[in-house]
């Protein structure tokens, strides 16, 4: 199905709802294993200012059909960006953790911070793609193209990138694990193969991973508005004090949490 709404991680989702339309679109079932979900971004700012979406990226590969053509982002680790003017559209699929090193047949880490042509990766047939994604009517239609040229270069769900997956959704999932060893403990594995399955199959640290779920959990407090208790958030969240929580919301979003809450 298609669910309306703005996604966590989205910086400002009130301002942005009212500048466009983020849709999530559910994959097919054979594709589950390997897709989260596809993302629809519609603009019409036809005479209206330019809007700058921020985002805090997760720990995913992202396939971009977009103009002027297809575009593969790695892992963002610092706050990404987006200039949207005009009128336009765009499908995104979001990649399970560890999903993409298959495909790629090499490091995911090699993409973190980078956007690359898919065109580079794929061939010619992404763009054909991308014309089509683009070209098709509805939502539903646009990400069933997108998984028609999906199923023509995944290889199957690897057991490793599912384990990786898993360990992902450990760390996003139990705010009780707050430091590396602990998530490497409670799945059985040394810091350093934990380290290496990440650099290899997420394309950031388990380290990363961790301070990037406490920075979504703390945005999104912020966006409740005031009256927030940030000493107690930050030690719900595992920080040594307030003042740890403030300094690295400040230094990753631009500003510090309370004043982002008021705003």
């Amino acid at each position: 199905m298609t669910d309306p709404g703005i996604g966590r991680g989205v910086l400002r989702p009130t301002a942005a709802a009212a500048r466009y339309e983020l849709l999530r679109q559910d994959p097919a079932a054979d594709l589950a294993a390997q897709v989260e979900f596809h993302w629809i971004v519609r603009w019409d700012l036809r005479g209206r200012a330019p809007h700058v979406q921020k985002v805090l990226s997760h720990p995913n590969v992202h396939l971009v059909f977009e103009e002027p053509r297809p575009t593969v982002y790695g892992v963002q680790r610092g706050v990404f960006s987006r200039r949207l003017s005009g009128a336009g559209r765009v499908l995104g699929t979001k990649f399970r953790p560890g999903a993409f090193r298959p495909l790629l047949g090499s490091p995911v880490a090699a993409l973190a911070d980078r956007a690359v042509p898919a065109a580079e990766l794929f061939g010619p047939a992404v763009t054909e793609a991308g014309r089509a994604v683009l070209g098709a009517a509805e939502p539903a239609g646009m990400a069933a193209l997108a998984e028609e040229f999906l199923r023509s270069v995944l290889p199957e769900p690897h057991p490793v990138a599912r384990e990786v997956a898993d360990i992902v959704a450990l760390i996003t999932e139990a705010p009780a694990l707050l430091r590396v060893d602990q998530v490497a403990a409670a799945c059985g594995l040394s810091v350093r193969t934990l380290q290496r399955l990440f650099a290899e199959y997420v394309g950031a640290s388990p380290k990363w991973v961790l301070r990037r779920a406490r920075l979504h959990e703390a945005a999104t407090r912020a966006e409740e508005g005031a009256g927030i208790d940030w000493a107690a958030l930050a030690a719900d969240l595992g920080y040594a004090d307030q003042a740890h929580l403030v300094r690295d919301f400040t230094a990753t979003v631009g500003s510090p949490p309370a004043r982002y809450a008021r705003h």
